[in-house]
């Protein structure tokens, strides 16, 4: 088995720009990626396999098992370009397989006419209240418009690891411009915060509006977590603290 995409319908998009956000730092690019296709209604119309996705499959409620995949979905835009997603269920496990999907990927791209690919992610640093969009390019009008949509430049020798960082660095050589926009995210659990200040610098380059209210629930819900994650945390440091004191009281002979 090679590295394959299979589609299931043929579009021809106008002009479509490609937003890619798959598992990472936080799930920030994931969970982003997916609430804009859900919110927009995007339509899956290709499928992307390969040996250098981890090696099970996944069972859904009917017991029925597929391979784990990447998938491709479009939007029809009246007021602009295009939009194409790219999201799935993992990342290529090899340094081998990540380059040979992002090259498939980009093929892919180019065939379609896509436009410019804008790659989401996380970016570890304990953010604000509201996390920061950090952005880099390899075009100067695309960081342009990401930095007056509210991102700021990313620090200088900063490394953006996977799918993400590889789709903007190699979509160079295939004359694509790319972007790509990272959230601020601790990133050890799912940050649905950080996803959506990348969908609040999204929404102003592309000049399309997304209604967030289910997304603030899903941080509400992660901040409830985080907070029990403190409380558990103060009650082990204060255990440990009595510990040590205890331990520190006591008289040893030794004969």
């Amino acid at each position: 088995m090679k590295t394959a995409i299979k589609e299931k319908i043929r579009i021809e998009p106008k002009q479509p720009l490609l937003i890619e956000g798959l598992p990472g730092l936080g799930m920030v690019g994931r969970i982003a990626t997916r609430y804009l296709m859900k919110k927009l209604k995007a339509e899956k119309f290709a499928y992307l396999y390969s040996p250098h996705f981890p090696y099970y499959v996944i069972v859904n409620k009917k017991g029925n098992a597929r391979l784990l995949r990447g998938e491709f979905s479009y939007w029809r835009n009246s007021q602009g370009n295009d939009l194409v997603f790219f999201t799935g269920d993992s990342q290529a496990q090899t340094i081998e397989g990540q380059y040979e999907i992002a090259e498939t990927i980009l093929d892919f791209a180019k065939k379609s006419n896509v436009r410019a690919i804008i790659t989401l992610g996380g970016y570890r640093k304990e953010a604000g209240e509201m996390p920061e969009v950090v952005a880099t390019a390899t075009d100067t009008e695309m960081l342009a418009k990401a930095l007056k949509a509210d991102a700021a430049t990313s620090p200088p020798g900063n490394p953006i690891v996977g799918t993400a960082g590889l789709l903007v660095g190699m979509a160079k050589f295939k004359g694509i411009p790319a972007l790509c926009l990272l959230g601020e995210t601790r990133g050890y659990l799912p940050d649905p915060k950080a996803a959506k200040s990348l969908l609040m610098v999204l929404q102003k380059m592309l000049n399309i509006t997304v209604d967030l209210e289910d997304l603030d629930k899903e941080i509400r819900k992660s901040d409830k977590i985080l907070e029990k994650m403190r409380q558990i945390e103060a009650r082990r440091e204060t255990y440990s603290k009595k510990m040590r004191k205890g331990d520190e009281g006591k008289t040893t002979y030794i004969s």
